[in-house]
């Protein structure tokens, strides 16, 4: 069996001239013609070079692993059930789909925070396609009650940022951003603030809590996309310099005349600013977690990436020696879209097997009667049974779902099918519902009256994720009632059943032949 697709890839751009005769271990063409002008990634890579790790047109694209893991989350089945009922009473008249509640809270330290759905939209930051979605994003996620993340370099990147002293004194960009939730919060779901060594170095998140009103951080020791920092391109000399000022890896190096000179005749068009990877200490981490505390966060999360198991294990023992809030736990394969195609593709923890893991982890630290703090998986996740998936391998830990590149999706097709209907522009896939947004949004109407005169105001991408959100509620509560339950706190292990052997050996899940086999035998012989 191969799980890779190795040295081509759409994501890249690349391609075999022989796609019906391909050598499996390399994925080159099982015989290469020196008339080949260079279509797959290594022929690519002959004439742009670093260009190829990238997913393209970067900063336009959200690009996922193609890998096929030996598990995956479709390697399991959710196990309805004909009797009884948990949440709401036995009576058929009651327990129907639509009384599931799918609502959630999380929170340690101070009160809970309510959750309309157990979403979190996972670190978005800096780059491109984040930042031109943003606002549909964000006001989406306050509306649905659901919640947001506002990712690393944020503040680095903005072109406004005033600094003193090292420490960020004004960001017109991050503040927009919390705004755009903030001006619609109904009280439910959160938007947070994280910061990798650059946005702590500026002191970021003491400024979003002292100046702009935010209550939950988030502090990042990675991502399942890859295992550095954050990166972006840069299209002018100028920001290059400006943000190699900053304290920003810039490459190349923009400060060399040499390479000024190759820029300016066309040599290449674009630079790289990278950020540094953490290192991760015991000490550090509880010393930022005070820090933040006294700094006056109410909230404060952890999102760690698809390292070892020992990291793993390193951060549910460290959040739970500091009782923090939510640890998110995001596995190879996700992100949005912006790293290294190979590294998204080759490196980590897959999602099964590092949920299965964070499962056996949060299980020990319970029994020796320490604090679990809440857990978010992530990686890949965009269907509602997936999320059911996510929630019951890791119950009674996992009490919500990141999604990253599914909200970038569905908020900026919110946002062409607004530009398309407003240019008068006939899109076969929006006309056969209508020509109007009224007509082309199944939720306008229910939004118009909502916000009344504000519903104007809304970004269209915002429309775009409440419709989404309001398929995958209306999906889990339609399995939850499959499930006979009623309530996301039921939620269960036993829920789910593995379809493999190999499946179940890996998250501890029973094999699908083996469920309910002291049951079944005593209903038999009864």
């Amino acid at each position: 069996m191969t799980f890779s697709r190795p040295n081509r890839s759409e994501a890249i751009l690349a391609r075999n001239r022989t796609p019906n005769s391909i050598t499996t271990i390399s994925g080159l063409c099982a015989t290469c013609t020196r008339e080949c002008p260079g279509l797959c990634e290594v022929g690519k890579a002959a004439y742009r070079g670093k260009e190829v790790l990238y997913p393209q047109p970067f900063g336009a694209v959200t690009a996922g692993s193609e890998k096929d893991y030996p598990i995956d989350y479709s390697h399991f089945n959710v196990m309805g059930t004909a009797t009884g009922a948990w949440g709401i009473q036995e009576d058929s008249d009651q327990a129907i789909f639509p009384n599931v509640s799918t609502s959630t809270s999380i929170g340690v330290t101070m009160n809970q925070i309510p959750m309309e759905l157990p979403l979190v939209i996972g670190g978005m930051g800096s780059t491109k396609i984040a930042a031109d979605f943003w606002a549909g994003m964000a006001t989406g996620a306050a509306i649905t009650g659901t919640g947001i993340v506002i990712g690393e370099n944020v503040c680095g990147m903005d072109p406004e940022l005033e600094v003193k002293k090292g420490r960020v004194v004004r960001s017109p960009d991050l503040d927009r951003r919390i705004r755009d939730f903030l001006d619609y919060d109904e009280g439910q779901g959160f938007i947070a603030v994280q910061a990798n060594v650059e946005d702590t170095r500026l002191g970021v998140q003491e400024y979003a809590i002292e100046k702009l009103g935010v209550k939950v951080v988030e502090l990042k020791w990675g991502q399942g996309a890859k295992n550095i920092g954050g990166e972006v391109k840069l299209n002018s000399l100028e920001r290059a310099l400006q943000l190699k000022s900053r304290g920003y890896v810039v490459l190349p190096d923009p400060e060399d005349p040499k390479i000024q000179e190759a820029y300016k005749k066309g040599a290449f068009k674009e630079f790289e600013r990278h950020s540094r990877v953490g290192m991760v200490t015991e000490e550090s981490f509880h010393r930022r977690v005070k820090e933040l505390r006294q700094a006056g966060a109410q909230y404060i999360f952890l999102k760690t990436g698809a390292y070892r198991p020992a990291d793993l294990a390193r951060a549910l023992r460290f959040a739970s020696d500091a009782k923090i809030d939510l640890l998110t736990v995001d596995g190879a394969g996700g992100g949005t879209g912006m790293s290294p195609w190979r590294m998204m593709n080759e490196w980590g923890m897959p999602v099964v097997e590092l949920h299965s893991l964070t499962y056996q982890y949060a299980h020990k630290l319970k029994s020796m009667g320490k604090h679990v703090p809440a857990l978010a998986f992530a990686g890949g996740f965009s269907s509602e049974d997936m999320i059911l998936k996510g929630l019951a391998l890791g119950a009674p830990y996992s009490k919500l779902i990141g999604i990253s590149r599914p909200a970038i999706i569905a908020s900026f097709v919110g946002q062409n099918i607004y530009d398309a209907l407003k240019a008068g522009k006939d899109i076969k896939a929006y006309s056969t519902y209508g020509q109007s947004l009224d007509e082309v949004f199944i939720y306008a109407t229910e939004l118009q009256q909502r916000f009344g005169k504000d519903f104007d105001k809304l970004p269209p991408g915002a429309i775009g994720l409440y419709s989404y959100y309001q398929k995958l509620k209306q999906g889990l509560q339609q399995f939850l009632c499959g499930l006979r339950k009623f309530n996301l706190d039921y939620v269960s292990r036993d829920d789910i059943a593995a379809l493999t052997k190999k499946a179940s050996k890996v998250s501890g899940i029973p094999y699908i032949m083996d469920m309910d086999k002291e049951e079944a035998e005593k209903i038999l012989t009864h």
